[in-house]
């Protein structure tokens, strides 16, 4: 309960809408549409808050916003992305989350992700599935885990805690409440049951 504490007001829920192109019978349909995901506030200076999140989060959105509480909607643009490690920062202004009423800005404490032990506990903390910030319990399963997603290779951290839709970009913690990865991806599998990755924090 502690651990979650401290740690929920620095995972904010990103919701974005996005634009693409669909291929049907041949022809190239444009879309709109929108998706969620999570992110974690790990800076700020006089004027912005910044937030990691994944790539695969906002790489297609043409519009973001980024909410502490869920009531709250918070503009937000993307400052640089890696797509080689599917890592993403994006910034909201300061001035935006005090008119929004959040004047309470909490920055995450990262741990080193190096110094973690297979069986250790860790929380899953995230917007799964779109509906607000939840958490999810479990360890870590193996480290150093080399997994492909849509061609691209991450090393990463494998954990029993269930890893959902939503849950991306959200924040993977240790017990003394440290940020030892973000949540990447789920297994895809039927089969595969408490098989969730995250980047490591280092």
């Amino acid at each position: 309960v502690e651990v979650i504490d401290k740690v929920f007001p620095s995972v904010v829920n990103i919701n974005m809408n996005v634009s693409g192109t669909a291929s049907y019978y041949g022809f190239q349909i444009p879309y709109q549409g929108s998706g969620s995901g999570s992110g974690v506030i790990f800076s700020t200076d006089d004027e912005y808050v910044y937030v990691v999140t994944n790539n695969h989060v906002v790489s297609a959105a043409t519009e973001i916003s980024i909410s502490v509480t869920g009531s709250e909607s918070i503009p937000a643009t993307v400052v640089g992305t890696d797509a080689s490690n599917d890592i993403a920062v994006i910034k909201a202004a300061i001035a935006d989350f005090q008119e929004a009423g959040i004047n309470d800005i909490v920055v995450a404490e990262f741990g080193d992700s190096d110094n973690l032990k297979v069986g250790e506990s860790v929380i899953a903390i995230g917007n799964a599935l779109g509906e607000g910030k939840s958490a999810t319990g479990g360890m870590i399963s193996i480290l150093n885990k080399h997994i492909e997603i849509d061609g691209l290779g991450l090393e990463v951290i494998q954990t029993s805690s269930p890893i959902n839709e939503g849950n991306s970009g959200g924040a993977l913690v240790n017990y003394a409440g440290e940020v030892i990865g973000i949540n990447t991806a789920k297994a895809n599998s039927s089969t595969a049951e408490a098989m969730g990755y995250a980047i490591p924090s280092n």
